[in-house]
């Protein structure tokens, strides 16, 4: 017996996430960049270059432990610095340096040949139908709770 697509449509969306990462992955390595480490970058690029800490870990989604170790591997690479902030000292703040700015110029190049090649054979149309499917599913995922 087949399964429907309504079966295992969250198969697929797992097994589309996690091959993405893979393959940008696989492109990353000549700049010497985990998916934890481009990930950083990425975040904080969107964040305005800066960010807490805190703040930064809950972006991602990972534990504070977690993200210190990311970011001390980020500023052996001078990729990241960490400064206190200006108001409470316990608070670090997380800022992306001259150098990450071309290594994210890099990342936004590779990231867009990978894209390019992904979507060969979609057009437009069916690119902003399957956006807007997935905005539905992201929406319904986002307002259901724990049960």
């Amino acid at each position: 017996m087949s399964a429907s697509p309504r079966d295992t449509v969250g198969m697929t969306i797992n097994r589309a996430g996690r091959l993405w990462r893979t393959r940008l992955d696989e492109r990353l390595v000549p700049l010497g960049l985990t998916q934890a480490r481009w990930l950083v970058l990425v975040h904080l690029s969107r964040m305005n270059d800066e960010a807490s800490q805190k703040e930064l870990a809950q972006s991602i989604g990972v534990e504070g432990p977690t993200m210190v170790r990311v970011l001390d591997g980020l500023e052996r690479m001078e990729l990241v610095e960490r400064v206190g902030h200006k108001d409470d000292r316990r608070v670090k703040v997380v800022r992306l340096t001259p150098k990450a700015q071309e290594v994210l110029e890099e990342i936004m190049r590779i990231g867009s040949g990978l894209r390019r090649e992904a979507l060969t054979g979609l057009s437009d149309e069916e690119l902003a139908e399957f956006s807007r499917v997935l905005e539905i599913i992201l929406n319904n995922l986002s307002v259901m709770t724990a049960r």
